[in-house]
């Protein structure tokens, strides 16, 4: 386990322990913590909608069907009098409930936004319909759901609770600080970026909905030991929707903030049914705090850490170094071709933006791909890495097709790109985003590869990184994963000149250190001519000129296309 995960998931079980025994000594009256349950109960719910909503980026809004499915099946175990008591039950409640995350997530691969939202509370009316003209086991017979005999008081089963929370928070904990975790962040802030890394789109979605199923279900279970019997009203849509509206609120994907969405939850009927005003106050105000949180860009965990960092002594985060020697070793490469196109063309319509490109990138080499605005080069990229469905030519890497490749499979086949605006999730640390990147990277690695890049200590959160340093970042993961080609679209774009030479320098030693060829986009002429041995130019879509840079740039057709005069010549 990474320091970081231990220092939070330490956190958590300390604060767990000393509320456990808090109530498990007495310490609250018997009505307090009957409450305190509640929240704790509703806290598990909203953790696994802050998994699906607020670590992945999308909306669900059938959460407590999910709870109502693990409810069920305690039930059902429970009349079938199966071995194992009620710890067992809840958690195959939680797997019964994985199927069906499974399900309503295969919308997700194609939908997005209110698509997606649409899909989810269909699901969420259809299972309230189903579950109106059902009754659950035992409801009839008023049969209990038994709790365990070491935590069947009040108290004890507040513990019992507690002990799930505390688990699910420190799982999810590490979770999130691994390469799950930051493949779900990379999918949020941009799916095209997550997939240039070699991240499944699809297995992210899923998966995040799998086990936010699974910790629903698990609140589900847990609900039919608090309350012994259910009835459907418990598992309604509109709690579905009000649970959505209060984990955006208080960001449920924190522990901190599931806790403070389930006093809300909890806490504020009651406020409301001491001051005798209607309970669907207290919907309006949670929708008018979701807004605000969208609006703004922060929940009130990130407001509560933010003023906790203001509170805490600053720490002083040095640049990342480690010796050169603990680069990670180049991959050797086959002489030949590292990549080649033959006749490639993209048409929009009747648009042709790419018109028979042939271009060729020799093993160990940095070859440069330049051309005015409009010319087609963001184009090629696109189609290189995969994220064009559909082409015409051949893309071969070192002699292999890709033309049924995917962009994550390309990435993880040996080509990988770079963007050129930021892509990179803010809630990463320098260090994860390079975990992501790059699978495998040693600690030591990781910092060499920083360094080697002046980029920040792996523990710098990318959110607190400037633009400059975060295009060089990117860099850094493309060639951290050490592929065959690296594509870097402009990645000079916002460096001042020293850098812009100190970037040139780096990427003319990719090819060495990596085992990398590279293929440069780029405007900044003094760096195409500074790193590159080979040049090939398009306008409007078509090969114009190419050969060595000295020979190119100074071709008329050249200098026409970036100036519209043969007798100038081409700016640096």
């Amino acid at each position: 386990m990474k320091r970081a995960n231990l220092k939070a998931s330490l956190t958590i079980i300390a604060v767990a322990l000393v509320a456990g025994a808090v109530a498990w000594l007495g310490l609250l009256p018997s009505y307090w913590v009957f409450l305190a349950t509640s929240v704790l109960i509703t806290g598990v719910a909203l953790q696994s909608l802050g998994l699906v909503a607020g670590r992945t980026g999308m909306i669900a809004l059938c959460q407590m069907s999910f709870a109502g499915v693990g409810a069920w099946t305690v039930g059902y175990l429970n009349l079938a009098e199966a071995p194992g008591g009620l710890p067992v039950w809840i958690l195959i409640g939680g797997l019964a409930a994985v199927p069906l995350g499974i399900a309503i997530g295969l919308p997700a691969l194609r939908l997005r936004g209110i698509n997606l939202a649409i899909v989810t509370l269909s699901f969420a009316t259809a299972f309230d319909t189903i579950l109106a003209t059902m009754t659950y086991p035992g409801q009839t017979d008023f049969l209990q759901v038994p709790r365990p005999e070491l935590f069947d008081s009040d108290e004890g089963y507040f513990v019992f609770v507690l002990l799930f929370y505390a688990a699910i928070a420190v799982i999810l904990e590490i979770l999130s600080r691994s390469r799950l975790g930051a493949s779900w962040l990379a999918v949020r802030h941009s799916e095209r970026a997550a997939a240039a890394h070699g991240v499944s789109i699809a297995t992210a979605k899923l998966s995040a909905f799998a086990i936010s199923a699974f910790v629903a279900g698990i609140s589900g279970g847990l609900l039919a030991g608090y309350l012994g019997t259910l009835v459907s009203e418990n598992f309604s849509m509109m709690q579905s929707l009000s649970l959505y509206a209060v984990a955006v609120m208080t960001g449920a994907h924190f522990a901190e903030g599931a806790i403070i969405g389930g006093l809300l939850v909890v806490m504020f009927p009651e406020i409301l049914r001491r001051l005798d005003l209607p309970q669907d106050i207290g919907n309006v105000l949670f929708a008018i705090g979701a807004t605000q949180a969208l609006s703004t860009g922060e929940t009130m965990s990130e407001t509560f850490r933010r003023q906790l960092r203001k509170l805490l002594p600053a720490r002083t985060r040095a640049g990342a170094s480690a010796p050169a020697s603990d680069l990670p070793a180049p991959i050797e490469r086959p002489a030949g071709p590292a990549l080649a196109i033959d006749k490639l063309t993209v048409r929009y319509g009747s648009v042709v933006a790419l018109d028979n490109v042939s271009l060729t990138v020799a093993a160990g080499t940095v070859a440069g791909l330049i051309g005015p605005n409009g010319a087609g080069k963001s184009t090629f990229i696109d189609a290189v890495a995969g994220f064009l469905s559909s082409y015409e030519g051949s893309i071969r890497l070192a002699g292999t097709p890709l033309e049924a490749m995917p962009a994550h499979l390309r990435a993880r086949a040996g080509v990988r790109r770079s963007w050129q605006t930021n892509r990179i999730a803010p809630e990463l640390t320098v260090g994860g985003y390079l975990a992501l990147a790059a699978k495998g990277l040693s600690a030591a690695e990781t910092r060499a590869i920083l360094g080697w890049l002046d980029c920040p200590d792996p523990d710098t959160l990318v959110v607190s990184v400037d633009a400059g340093t975060r295009r060089l970042l990117d860099v850094a993961g493309v060639v951290a994963a050490r592929p065959a080609v690296v594509l870097l679209d402009e990645p000079a774009a916002g460096q001042s000149h020293e850098e812009s030479v100190r970037l040139g320098q780096r990427i003319a030693e990719i090819p060495r250190l990596f085992g990398s060829a590279v293929l440069l986009v780029e405007h900044d002429m003094d760096l195409v001519r500074a790193v590159c041995s080979e040049v090939t130019v398009l306008d409007f879509g078509r090969v114009i000129a190419s050969g060595p840079p000295a020979r190119v740039l100074e071709q008329g057709a050249v200098k026409k296309a970036y100036l519209g005069s043969e007798e100038e010549s081409v700016a640096a």
